[in-house]
């Protein structure tokens, strides 16, 4: 587990997954939403943007957490991992609306320079439709990388705190 790469909802804690997993390992931790969003929420053009993700999959180690469909076919095709984050919809609401809550009018630790945290109707409603509009696409994507990927669905917020349980008893182990 060397590139992993951190998928799922808005809300479903791939941030949160990605900082605890690079303090656990010591992978440098790439979140795609600071790399991506430049000061009040401006995008950068497609190619250039395309650019900066190929630049960074060149490391030889790396924790990468966003969904950003238009470069996902490329970050999956570098990882060796795939951690899902498939979590129901009703926590992943809660979750981006608790983070607006805690965030409002500040710039998270994981989102770009100059993007203060608001309540975007249009993210909500994009986590709300997670499941038939983005969804079917990553299932289909996972189906063709089972063979030759990693992956770790994990489905709560239990099953989270078992894969850390289980990533520190084998680590335990391999000593």
């Amino acid at each position: 587990m060397k590139r992993v790469l951190i998928i799922g909802s808005g809300g479903a804690g791939k941030s949160t997954l990605a900082r605890r997993l690079g303090d656990a390992t010591g992978i440098e931790v790439i979140h795609l939403d600071k790399l991506h969003w430049k000061p009040n929420w401006t995008s950068p053009p497609k190619d250039e943007w395309r650019g900066i993700v190929a630049e960074a999959l060149k490391k030889d180690e790396w924790i990468m957490d966003g969904n950003f469909g238009g470069t996902m076919e490329m970050r999956m095709g570098a990882c060796d991992t795939i951690i899902y984050l498939d979590f129901p919809r009703a926590i992943c609401l809660y979750r981006a609306v608790k983070r607006v809550v805690k965030y409002y009018n500040k710039t998270r630790p994981d989102m770009g320079e100059g993007c203060t945290e608001r309540l975007d109707f249009e993210f909500l409603s994009w986590v709300w439709n997670f499941p038939k509009t983005t969804k079917p696409t990553i299932e289909e994507r996972l189906k063709r990388l089972a063979a030759e990927k990693k992956l770790i669905r994990l489905r709560s917020p239990r099953e989270v705190e078992n894969f850390f349980e289980d990533l520190q008893k084998n680590k335990v182990e391999s000593l």
